[in-house]
């Protein structure tokens, strides 16, 4: 079962949504702008990665400039903006047991299978 944080709204989110269902994916999709990830959801999915924080940060976002935040903020740091800013968490990004994946470009999620 793959956790799919999605934004519908967001062509990259929708395209790696279809291409996980063409390859018989089983996705539980979540809208993480209205259901967002705990603090430790996020250090969870960080882990699963394998990637340093600021590249689940979508840090060319408005809401990035306007907390102060920079790409050398601390990782903590980083997780509380995302945690409170959902807006901030780079999308899709996809889950399944302990593996992560972010779908951009999407074929990237193909590893999650």
């Amino acid at each position: 079962m793959i956790e799919y944080w999605h934004n519908p709204r967001c062509s990259k989110s929708r395209a790696g949504l279809a291409l996980l269902e063409e390859n018989g994916a089983q996705i539980t999709v979540r809208k993480y702008l209205e259901d967002a990830p705990s603090a430790d959801e996020l250090r969870a999915a960080h882990a699963a990665l394998g990637l340093p924080v600021i590249d689940m940060v979508r840090s060319g976002e408005k809401r990035f400039k306007e907390l102060g935040l920079t790409k050398t903020a601390s990782d903590d740091e980083l997780i509380r903006a995302m945690a409170a800013n959902p807006i901030l968490i780079e999308r899709p990004l996809a889950i399944a047991r302990d593996k992560a994946a972010i779908g951009r470009p999407p074929e990237n999620l193909l590893i999650l299978l």
